[in-house]
């Protein structure tokens, strides 16, 4: 037994399902190449209860203009198989692109969900944008904030959150049956792990975080948020395994120490450039993916902090 019961309570619900006495979920991945994005639909095949995974609204920045045919595939997914969303799940305030749940909400209902430590980062990016008194920092734009080891159901089928900082404070990973949906943590083995250098982030919780993901069995189904194709690879892929993972990641695999994935995460970090999406992401993600209320001439703004990331 582990001594961390929100693991161990997750290690047992992914044994009983690999068992077969719980149910396994249905999962469709969805890949926006604009932001190398993967956003799910996962569903219970009996009750036909779902769940959208991190979503994204397309966005031309040139532009600033929003739209919508990204979301609309998944909305015409949903609908072709008969499926009713009780949830639309992020697994953190995403810096590469825009949630497109508010909309999917409209359109589909469910209830908009993400972890509580989202209010660390309203605070912090509260700050950066100048937002004042207007601006909540308490999580209200979301229907439910969840702590680590906090369980919800798809139909019959168990989900529990575990809490999983280090890229940004507030990272959760659902695990839904044997399904694993854990966000920016890992990426495919032949990529590595996500970054740490963020406001908030720190490599040593990232490598915490993936440590505990990797104490989940070997044959658990792993659903990346990114990919961005390895040197060599040809085509994009958002599933792997715990297992493979925990074999084959390049920058964490067994073996790899603590002290040495924190020394190449940050030599790593150093070296990359700001997401090209932060700034607008950043402002529309903490809102709950809604937009800036208009200003006294109807328009809606996103700001450009100069010089601050």
């Amino acid at each position: 037994m582990h001594h961390d019961p929100f693991l161990q309570r997750a290690i047992d619900q992914v044994q009983r399902t690999l068992s077969g006495e719980l149910r396994a979920p249905v999962v469709r991945g969805f890949f926006h190449e604009p932001t190398f994005t993967a956003s799910y639909v996962v569903h219970d095949p009996v009750t036909k209860r779902a769940a959208i995974v991190d979503s994204v609204l397309d966005f031309d920045q040139a532009s600033g203009r929003t739209s919508t045919p990204f979301a609309d595939e998944m909305i015409a997914y949903v609908r072709e198989h008969d499926l009713a969303v009780d949830w639309l799940l992020e697994t953190h305030a995403h810096a590469d692109h825009l949630s497109a749940a508010p909309y999917l909400q409209e359109k589909l209902g469910g209830k908009l969900v993400i972890g509580r430590a989202i209010l660390t980062v309203q605070e912090v990016f509260g700050k950066v944008f100048n937002e004042g008194s207007d601006f909540a920092r308490d999580g209200s734009q979301f229907d439910e904030l969840l702590d680590d080891g906090d369980a919800l159901t798809l139909g019959d089928i168990p989900l529990i959150a575990l809490h999983v900082p280090g890229h940004t404070p507030a990272d959760l990973a659902y695990l839904i049956g044997d399904a694993a949906f854990i966000g920016d943590t890992l990426f495919m083995p032949d990529y590595g792990t996500a970054r740490a250098d963020f406001p908030g982030g720190d490599a040593h919780q990232l490598f915490k975080s993936i440590r505990r993901l990797m104490a989940l069995p070997d044959s658990t189904r792993v659903f990346l948020c990114h990919d961005y194709k390895a040197p060599g690879r040809d085509a994009f892929a958002w599933e792997t395994t715990i297992g493979a993972e925990r074999t084959a990641n390049v920058h964490v695999h067994d073996g790899v120490s603590e002290d040495e994935f924190v020394a190449m995460r940050t030599a790593r970090d150093a070296t990359l450039d700001m997401p090209r999406l932060i700034l607008p992401s950043v402002q529309i993600n903490m809102r709950g993916g809604q937009l800036p209320e208009p200003e006294a001439n109807g328009t809606r703004y996103l700001k450009l902090p100069l010089n601050v990331l």
